[in-house]
């Protein structure tokens, strides 16, 4: 991320919080004329200090959902193993998530099922085809604890 002053990171820590804050009250907020803060605010776009925007959508209750927290341990840690698994873990509907880890397993998928047979099918037709696979572990959660938030 290029360097930015303290009015930009204001301005970026208030997107965080809300995405769709109006110019105006952004501008207002971190003391600037809505003109120049929407100068500023263009330029944090151009130089890909901000890359986008999104919207988080509540995701279903933890009694209408499983979450499986997989545990994934590659055959060999080559460039073209890692390659041929990712792209092939982007393809995966039910993969919530996808961490490339230090450690003993390579990956950490994060996978929502609707109940046991749901993952079950999840594991059968999605996660034991991915390529260069040895070993896949999954925990399933019990309960959210600490959910994404802005910073």
């Amino acid at each position: 991320m290029p360097s930015i002053d303290s009015t930009d990171a204001r301005i970026v820590q208030l997107l965080r919080a809300d995405g769709r804050m109006s110019n105006a009250d952004l501008a207002a907020t971190v003391g600037l004329s809505a003109s120049a803060c929407l100068r500023r605010l263009r330029l944090l776009e151009r130089n890909g200090t901000i890359r986008g925007y999104t919207a988080l959508v509540d995701e279903p209750d933890a009694s209408e959902i499983m979450v499986a927290i997989v545990q994934v341990t590659l055959e060999r840690q080559t460039e073209e193993f890692l390659q041929r698994f990712e792209a092939a873990v982007r393809k995966c509907p039910d993969v919530r998530e996808c961490y490339l880890m230090t450690g003993l397993e390579d990956y950490i998928l994060r996978v929502d099922a609707r109940n046991a047979a749901d993952y079950e099918r999840i594991h059968n037709e999605q996660l034991s085809r991915l390529p260069g696979v040895h070993r896949i572990r999954s925990s399933f959660a019990i309960r959210s604890v600490v959910r994404a938030r802005p910073r």
